[in-house]
């Protein structure tokens, strides 16, 4: 340790030289709630719900350096309100109705919501229409409910080594594709026991036939909340 440290919500929090302020929050025992971010890869910042106050700027805490001396303001009205304003764009953005869905109770995005009181979104939906893909034996598809965390993508190519997801598009025109010619997940060489087949934060990566074997009630995040459930060592994305 290199004993630096800086203050969270008025906590001191120790950090090694490079890690970032989540990281250094996370092994303190200290929960930023967040969707993107994940212990297997370098940062990318792109759902900013891991956002901090610090100097009177907001940042993205899964991204930015820990520095000595700094106050780190997370659990505050304003940097939560804010949160909510993201996962509220998130919600309408794709099809997350979470009463119907099979990973209810499993799904971060869910618990995030729960877990930082949103109860309603503010914004117009936009109800996608992307088609679901069932080709593949032993995973469905709903691309509808995509956040475009990358996670999938990320771990298809740097874990499996098999390249199976992209992103594409830009703006309200990105979406997840398929790596293959004809665009079907069967089409490619994924397999149910792959690492990109656990890691999705929502409800878009699902395996068949066993949605509902564990009852909504009895889930991951039925049984204790996000800011909980991530500080007792499971790993992200692994909430099937």
């Amino acid at each position: 340790m290199s004993g630096s440290s800086f203050l969270l919500d008025g906590q001191p929090v120790p950090f090694e030289e490079g890690q970032t302020i989540l990281e250094a929050a996370k092994a303190a025992g200290h929960y930023i709630p967040h969707l993107c971010w994940h212990p297997d890869f370098p940062p990318h910042g792109s759902c900013k719900l891991c956002v901090v106050k610090v100097a009177g700027r907001h940042v993205s805490s899964c991204a930015m350096p820990a520095k000595a001396g700094w106050e780190v303001e997370s659990d505050t009205p304003e940097i939560n309100s804010e949160r909510r304003t993201l996962l509220q764009m998130l919600f309408v953005e794709g099809n997350h109705f979470c009463p119907s869905c099979e990973k209810s109770g499993n799904c971060q995005l869910q618990a995030l919501a729960y877990d930082l009181e949103m109860n309603t979104p503010r914004f117009a939906q936009l109800f996608p229409d992307r088609p679901v893909d069932a080709s593949h034996p032993d995973v469905l598809l709903d691309f509808n409910r995509c956040i475009y965390c990358e996670l999938c993508v990320r771990a298809s190519r740097e874990i499996d080594g098999k390249h199976v997801f992209a992103l594409t598009g830009r703006g309200i025109h990105k979406k997840l594709a398929v790596n293959a010619e004809s665009g079907r997940l069967a089409d490619t060489d994924f397999a149910a026991e792959d690492r990109a087949a656990s890691i999705c934060p929502v409800g878009v990566i699902l395996p068949k036939r066993v949605g509902f074997a564990v009852p909504i009630g009895k889930r991951t995040y039925d049984a204790e909340p996000i800011h909980v459930v991530a500080m007792q060592g499971e790993t992200e994305g692994d909430h099937e």
